[in-house]
């Protein structure tokens, strides 16, 4: 497996969550080059004593870009937080990077990107995916599957009204750490070749039934999983007043989970990360003082 620790390494979006977490990880990993963009470079002061560069970079600003990529070896390119907005963005990266002689991209997607109309934030996945596979950049798809920290915004409204509402049809998810997505993210900038796309995964797909039973034992109160279809999820989150975007978007997940598109198990975070990614139940038992809050 190819070590590109020297090469010029760009992490965007380092000041969020996922992103400082994988610059971390390519310190810790030795990498020796490491640039970290930002729309705010002032949140990454303490990284400059760390060695890293700290660049401003705006995904609506052409300058910005060329500015960032200049000189870069290898994009982690983290899906940026401007949903309905992403296409334009990240054509707009992948285009810059292109441009600026970059060799790879590393890029965080979803699980079975799809251009479906109704499939919440899939299609800009998709469609990003596509960017990538017309230009003439190696690239690396990562598809992060459900973040282990969504359980705990969900278990949060269930211990509240003592139910669990989801549309899975008993399908399981196969939840991944934030921390376990962003180091395999780090791996495979370090060590990705080619043009290939990776599911991420936690090491073992969850039901909503056997989640909702982990965190009702962990809170100490009861919780009852009640199964609906998507139209009586959609019409009960928009009864509870919800942003409608946002419950197409959610709605989305769970259609997708009954499908089976979110059941899938990999090996991806051991292969670029040397770890076996954290079950779902240790994540919930690491976080348990957040449920008896």
């Amino acid at each position: 497996m190819s070590d590109f620790k020297n090469q010029t390494l760009l992490v965007t979006g380092a000041s969020g969550n996922f992103g400082r977490l994988a610059v971390d990880e390519l310190l810790a990993r030795g990498a020796t080059n490491v640039v970290a963009g930002t729309r705010d470079p002032a949140k990454l002061a303490d990284l400059v004593a760390k060695g890293v560069r700290v660049v401003a970079l705006d995904f609506d600003d052409e300058a910005s870009l060329a500015n960032a990529f200049a000189g870069v070896d290898r994009v982690l390119l983290i899906s940026t937080d401007s949903v309905g907005r992403r296409i334009e963005q990240q054509r707009a990266a992948i285009a810059a990077a292109e441009a600026a002689g970059v060799k790879h991209i590393v890029y965080t997607s979803a699980p079975t990107p799809r251009p479906n109309p109704d499939g919440g934030v899939s299609p800009e996945h998709f469609w990003t995916e596509q960017a990538l596979a017309a230009s003439t950049l190696d690239w690396t798809a990562l598809r992060n599957h459900l973040y282990a920290e969504v359980s705990l915004l969900s278990a949060a409204s269930a211990l509240q009204s003592g139910q669990w509402f989801d549309a899975t049809a008993g399908r399981g998810r196969a939840y991944v750490s934030r921390a376990d997505a962003a180091r395999a993210a780090a791996g495979a900038l370090l060590q990705a070749e080619g043009k290939s796309a990776h599911d991420v995964t936690g090491p073992a797909a969850v039901t909503q039934d056997e989640l909702a039973a982990l965190v009702a034992k962990l809170a100490g109160k009861p919780i009852a999983r009640i199964g609906l279809t998507v139209e009586q999820l959609k019409g009960g989150m928009l009864a509870a007043g919800l942003d409608p975007h946002m419950v197409d978007i959610l709605v989305a997940f769970d259609a997708d989970a009954a499908e089976g598109y979110h059941d899938i198990v990999s090996g991806t975070v051991e292969h670029f990360s040397g770890r076996r990614p954290q079950a779902l139940a240790d994540f919930l038992q690491a976080n348990a003082a957040a449920l008896k809050a």
